[in-house]
């Protein structure tokens, strides 16, 4: 398998795995969601309310939404690495920056965007700081830790 290749698959399955997991414990320990719930709220974006009772397919649905939305920010950030070399040269600073980017986008662009339906109120202060590092340290850098590893292996 080409080394660029490779590094870019584990940075997305890293930064979608520890998100995911996060997600999950986050929301089970706080408020004892289940886990199926939380990966029924990903596809929610896609089928709306409908996914919630939608068992364990709109659950697998859900999954695998996921990780396609983790590899298209990995893919992002590798294309951008591409015309900004600042982004390999200081990933840690970089990907904590594209992560913050990261959060923005998704939380004011996609979901609003998306079949997700409406809160009746906003979320908790908590969920909303945890969100934004979880996308600092756990999504923007493994991802910009592995598009360096792919620069540096070519």
């Amino acid at each position: 398998m080409n080394r660029k290749l490779k590094w870019f698959i584990l940075g997305a399955v890293i930064a979608g795995t520890l998100d995911i997991s996060y997600a999950i414990l986050f929301s089970y320990f706080r408020s004892g969601v289940p886990p199926s719930r939380i990966l029924q709220s990903v596809a929610s974006g896609l089928l709306g309310r409908d996914s919630y009772s939608g068992g364990t397919k709109t659950a697998a649905l859900g999954l695998g939404l996921h990780f396609l939305i983790a590899f298209i920010l990995t893919a992002v950030y590798f294309l951008l690495a591409r015309w900004l070399p600042i982004l390999v040269r200081y990933p840690l600073i970089s990907g904590v920056a594209f992560g913050i980017v990261a959060y923005a986008v998704m939380n004011k662009v996609v979901i609003p965007l998306s079949r997700v339906p409406p809160r009746a109120t906003g979320p908790a202060m908590v969920v909303v700081i945890t969100g934004i590092l979880v996308h600092m340290f756990f999504i923007g850098v493994p991802i910009a830790l592995a598009c360096r590893r792919a620069q540096v292996a070519s």
